[in-house]
């Protein structure tokens, strides 16, 4: 039996608005209602939190309570440094101000992590970047978004940071947008705690492939967390795993086990029309059938395949193990 575990952001659970939809896909629900949710889904056991908890003012005995109770553990915590007060940016932001009050929520997330027993600090600045021509001081935008990071990592050493990039939205161009831009930043910073949450998404998003995207940031050692959800590559859609890109997701996973990597199998969707349980019910028994493909991939295979280049064969191989093993 395998001893993989799964996971998923709490947001999972939440209802949510869009522009158009303004009084919402449902009625609103506290992080409580949410972790209940989340306890229903089969084979789950560890969420992502958004920082501070929605809904309400919930202390971290409550949220640990009914984490108990839905039979859940964290992996991390994402402060929320991308709402309205931080509409011009967090560690970017041309307010000082506002610059100070992100590295004290993000130090709160810290020890809320420390509370919970966490893996990470999840930081995702979709308010930092840009969206127009000369708006900014690309220099010095980028140095704000690593001396922010760094400043953080190195107050907190025994804590992971990680980095979830993404090309664009809410910002027409954020800061951290791909995968090798990321890297150069993490490298820049040079310090060990800070790394990586690769979303197979915003890989997709990003014109990347998500497997090429592992191995790189594999090969600096800064692949510390990843989540999965799927889209049409138009934009960041967070639709089920699998329901879109199925051997792409799978060479992600081949990708991952080829080079030892052992963590959470974490889903990164918004469920906006369907039930979210059953949403994740779907994705996780999807992500079970790609590692029973895994298991019998004839890897040998694939890899004397992949030495002359032979696409055809390589895909005949895996698609006979992803195929016949749902």
């Amino acid at each position: 039996m395998s001893d993989q575990r799964y996971g998923a952001g709490i947001w999972h659970f939440a209802t949510y608005v869009d522009r158009y939809a303004t009084d919402g896909y449902g009625e609103p629900r506290t992080i409580l209602d949410a972790i209940e949710l989340a306890g229903r889904v089969r084979d789950l056991s560890v969420v992502d939190l958004n920082y501070p908890f929605f809904g309400g003012e919930f202390s971290n005995d409550e949220v640990g309570a009914a984490l108990r109770t839905a039979g859940l553990e964290v992996i991390g915590i994402t402060p929320e440094i991308y709402t309205r007060v931080f509409a011009k940016g967090s560690f970017t932001n041309p307010d000082p101000g506002v610059r100070r009050l992100t590295h004290e929520l993000v130090t709160e997330a810290a020890g809320v992590v420390r509370h919970f027993g966490a893996d990470y600090v999840k930081l995702w600045p979709g308010q930092d970047g840009w969206d127009y021509p000369f708006q900014v001081d690309h220099g010095a935008l980028w140095k704000a978004s690593l001396d922010g990071v760094g400043a953080l990592a190195s107050e907190n050493p025994d804590l992971k940071f990680v980095i979830e990039y993404k090309p664009r939205e809410p910002r027409v161009h954020m800061s951290f947008d791909s995968v090798s831009r990321t890297l150069l930043g993490i490298e820049r910073i040079g310090l060990p705690n800070v790394g990586i949450l690769l979303d197979f998404g915003h890989a997709l998003f990003g014109g990347e492939s998500p497997a090429d995207s592992a191995q790189l940031a594999i090969d600096y050692g800064r692949l510390f967390g990843m989540d999965v959800n799927d889209n049409l590559r138009g934009w960041d859609d967070d639709m089920i795993a699998g329901s879109v890109h199925p051997i792409e997701l799978f060479e992600f996973f081949y990708t991952l086990r080829r080079n030892n990597w052992e963590g959470v199998w974490q889903l990164d969707q918004f469920p906006f029309r369907e039930d979210s349980v059953e949403a994740a019910n779907l994705a996780i028994d999807f992500l079970k059938a790609v590692e029973r493909g895994l298991d019998k991939l004839d890897v040998a295979g694939v890899v004397e395949a992949q030495s002359r280049h032979d696409s055809v064969t390589a895909l005949r191989l895996v698609q006979q193990a992803l195929f016949t093993s749902y």
